[in-house]
């Protein structure tokens, strides 16, 4: 029976000479077996403690030795073992809740001298360096020779960087790492990412800067990442469009696109509402979705793109007279907020509505409206704007929708009025 976790040995005689434990655990290895008593030549069970500084280890007798166990916090990893002689407490963090739960049932019996045979009793030998060192939480990779090929990643890492190693596809083995942070796979050749990305439940950055992506998954977007990622790095890729899904990651904070082929922003990207970093220089983008309008944010790169020219009089008209029942209905469903799913609609129509568009009156439209663009100046939605372009300019071309033709025109009559002003 073996046991790794932080193990600190206190001595209950420091008190009396004023003095304290350092109240800090050191990696060890436990184990639980039998030795041989050389003052009465008898086997006994013994609890031994290997760390680093002392790999040999230091045994303890368990048989009617424990005045204690303290397992209020089990759960956590956590226990402390109380043993009469010496007069120690054995203080155990930072381990597996349910190997540790097992070793204390294995202490529990040995303390009692039950029969031991239903014991899983271990050798008690020196460790390696390896068993007691510290688990690793960092590691950095930038040379294909360094890859690892035959063994595995620590479980440990909460910070991964693999970088210049020329990797086609996301090594399966990184997507095992549960406690993992920080992925950065910048600077290789990954064309398509595993959908399993999204089971790292604890991601929150993930840098894929300079590779060969061409799509960023739905999957992912609707995978645990909704709930932890906060930086994402897709710059330097392939990439021309987004994924309409890619807004439910709402706790984005930093967002880098730059150098893609990007030939829109996600259409709800106004739903990303603590997204304060922005860059998406040197794209395709010739106009920003109109919910660009419902951003705020501290840093804005747009730099490079080819905008057009807004026009009021340039329009796209994409209505019929009568609307069709369809469009009706769904318009009622938007504006009306009623609840909607795949079980109640056919799934298109859901579709449908996820891109649904807000007309310069307030009520809504789904396929059918009238679209033009028109200037807004970013620093309305962001404290500090990197140039447009050459020219000095902060401005550039949004979205506008509208219900109807009456809409339209009431907006062509205002827009008119501010220009005679």
């Amino acid at each position: 029976m073996k046991l790794q976790c932080d193990v600190e040995v206190v001595n209950r005689m420091l008190p009396t000479f004023g003095m304290k434990s350092r109240g800090k655990g050191t990696r060890a290895v436990l184990s639980i077996g039998k030795h041989l008593d050389k003052t009465t030549q008898r086997s006994n069970i013994y609890l031994m403690i290997c760390t680093a500084k002392d790999r040999a280890g230091s045994k303890y007798k368990l048989k009617g030795n424990i005045e204690k166990f303290f397992t209020w916090f089990v759960e956590e990893g956590k226990a402390t073992v109380r043993l009469k002689e010496p007069a120690v407490d054995i203080c155990l963090s930072k381990a597996d809740s349910n190997s540790l739960k097992n070793f204390l049932s294995a202490a529990r019996l040995a303390d009692t001298g039950s029969d031991t045979s239903s014991l899983p009793l271990s050798t008690l030998t020196p460790v390696r360096a390896r068993d007691v060192e510290q688990p690793k939480k960092k590691l950095t990779i930038v040379s294909k020779k360094d890859y690892p090929l035959t063994s595995n990643f620590p479980h440990s890492l909460e910070q991964l960087q693999v970088s210049y190693c020329k990797l086609s596809r996301v090594d399966m083995r990184m997507l095992s790492l549960k406690a993992l942070r920080k992925l950065d796979l910048s600077n290789n050749h990954i064309k398509k990412l595993p959908a399993t990305i999204g089971d790292l439940s604890c991601l929150s950055e993930l840098i894929l800067h300079n590779n060969h992506l061409e799509a960023f998954s739905e999957a992912l977007c609707l995978s645990t990442l909704q709930r932890t990622l906060q930086h994402l790095d897709l710059s330097q890729n392939r990439l021309q469009t987004l994924p309409a899904q890619f807004c439910q990651l709402r706790e984005l904070v930093n967002l880098k696109l730059d150098d893609n082929a990007l030939l829109c922003l996600p259409f709800h990207i106004g739903r990303l509402s603590k997204l304060r970093f922005l860059s998406a220089a040197h794209n395709q983008l010739a106009v920003l979705p109109g919910d660009f309008r419902k951003l705020s944010l501290e840093n804005l790169d747009l730099f490079g793109n080819p905008f057009i020219q807004p026009n009021p009089l340039d329009h796209k008209m994409q209505l019929t007279f009568p609307l069709p029942l369809q469009e009706l209905a769904s318009r009622a469903v938007a504006n009306l907020r009623i609840p909607y799913g795949p079980h109640l609609i056919p799934a298109h129509l859901c579709r449908d509505l996820e891109i649904a568009k807000t007309c310069d009156c307030g009520r809504i439209c789904v396929s059918f409206y009238i679209k033009t663009a028109v200037s807004m100046n970013l620093h309305q939605v962001s404290h500090t704007v990197v140039l447009v372009d050459d020219m000095g300019g902060t401005d550039a071309p949004v979205e506008q929708h509208f219900c109807s033709l009456s809409c339209y025109s009431e907006f062509l009559d205002n827009s008119l009025q501010r220009g005679t002003r």
